[in-house]
């Protein structure tokens, strides 16, 4: 029997969209990052349900529908520093704290996300 994916471990779509309706409930009120976002943030919880979910070991319907996540091209309009990268890890790792996830998958997702904010950088 092969070993369960995260997406598996944390119960699977449900789970990845309460992350991310947390996530951006915060990010609505964070001053330095709401500009970066449309008015409506309906497509991109969607987009990142999907980028996640696909992630950590679940449906592929994110690449299905729009390709390579290309994170780092995606975000270059934006001009993001240590201080967004900051704002947006913080939410992020809030919202992986109230998730209620054993603290290996909390873990390896901090590390994830460290990664991936760090890369995002493209301003000193």
């Amino acid at each position: 029997m092969s070993e369960q994916t995260v997406y598996q471990a944390v119960g699977g779509t449900p789970w990845f969209v309460a992350l991310i309706d947390r996530f951006y409930d915060l990010v609505a009120t964070d001053v330095l990052l709401r500009p970066m976002y449309p008015d409506d943030l309906t497509e991109s919880r969607d987009h990142m349900v999907k980028f996640l979910q696909q992630y950590w070991g679940g449906p592929t319907t994110y690449s299905e529908e729009r390709g390579h996540p290309r994170l780092r091209m995606r975000h270059a309009p934006f001009i993001i520093t240590s201080a967004e990268r900051d704002a947006w890890l913080k939410h992020m790792i809030a919202a992986v704290h109230d998730g209620d996830v054993p603290v290996e998958i909390e873990s390896q997702m901090v590390d994830y996300f460290t990664m991936a904010a760090n890369h995002m950088i493209n301003t000193a």
